[in-house]
């Protein structure tokens, strides 16, 4: 049978036991306030997140309007490069209605006119001859004239197509003034695009952050979990321990009380068997019967 726990080993084992309780608890208190700041952390990384992310729904709004307007200069840029292309289009078919030529051969038709006509003033000939020449002079003012009126016709083109140019030029010029919105709507779209990428960038990093400081979190509340059971489990072998060096103590307490009791009782049973015996030789001397009952 092994031999019992001295009160000294109770007291030693009862001690160690609640220094590694206390030791245990700190640990799992230490655990606890690390989780928490880790918890705090993390909610401050996904907060400072939400304003990101507005952030970055600001400037995604602010360059597709940006992108919206530069995109509507664009449309009307085009639109005047369109009209000045048509127009040089149609400029360049009636150029090719113009007869370079046209003026020469009036020259030469009023030279023509002027000199069958001298020739009929100053030159005897005959009827028929001269009736040939009148049908010629006929035919050549006949030519003049509608050479002038080709002319008069060209003139009107040639001013037509000085007015087709100014128009021209003052549609580049527009497209021009319209290409130069476009590209400082570009370039700061640009900008509102680059600042948008910064703050996805921003966002993607504390995403990652935030999973670095979750995954700790979850580490350390179930290390302080584990500890708390272990505190636990510390806790019951203490209230264990105690409960046996009170049941002990009781035990020894009652084994007293008993030899205590049984001790009194013999006194009591020694005092009475010598009473009885003195009684017994009073009532021999006397002449009496002998009572053991007492």
């Amino acid at each position: 049978m092994p031999a019992k726990p001295s009160k000294q080993q109770d007291v030693e084992e009862l001690r160690n036991a609640e220094k590694k309780y206390q030791s245990i608890i700190e640990k799992r208190n230490e655990l606890n306030a690390m989780g928490k700041l880790l918890r705090e952390e993390r909610d401050m990384i996904n907060e400072k997140r939400k304003e990101f992310k507005e952030s970055m729904q600001r400037y995604k709004k602010e360059r597709d309007e940006l992108v919206k307007k530069m995109k509507e200069h664009k449309a009307i840029r085009n639109q005047y490069q369109q009209q000045a292309k048509a127009l040089i289009q149609s400029k360049q078919k009636k150029k090719g209605d113009i007869i370079k030529n046209l003026p020469l051969r009036a020259e030469e038709l009023k030279a023509d006119i002027q000199m069958l006509e001298y020739n009929q003033e100053t030159t005897p000939m005959p009827p028929q001859k001269e009736n040939d020449l009148i049908d010629l002079i006929k035919q050549k003012r006949k030519e003049y004239q509608k050479v002038m009126k080709e002319m008069q016709q060209q003139q009107i083109i040639q001013t037509d197509l000085s007015d087709t140019d100014s128009v021209i030029t003052e549609l580049f010029k527009k497209a021009d003034e319209e290409h130069a919105i476009v590209q400082q709507f570009y370039a700061d779209s640009q900008k509102k695009h680059e600042a948008y990428m910064m703050v996805v960038l921003e966002i993607s990093a504390s995403i990652g952050e935030s999973n670095k400081k979750h995954k700790k979190y979850v580490e350390v509340r179930e290390e302080a979990q584990r500890h708390h059971e272990k505190a636990i489990e510390m806790l019951s072998k203490i209230m264990e321990v105690k409960h046996d060096r009170r049941r002990r103590w009781q035990e020894a307490k009652d084994l007293l009380k008993n030899q205590n009791i049984q001790a009194q009782k013999e006194l009591f049973d020694k005092e009475k068997l010598n009473k009885i015996a003195d009684d017994s030789v009073d009532n021999l001397k006397q002449g009496k019967k002998i009572s053991l009952s007492g």
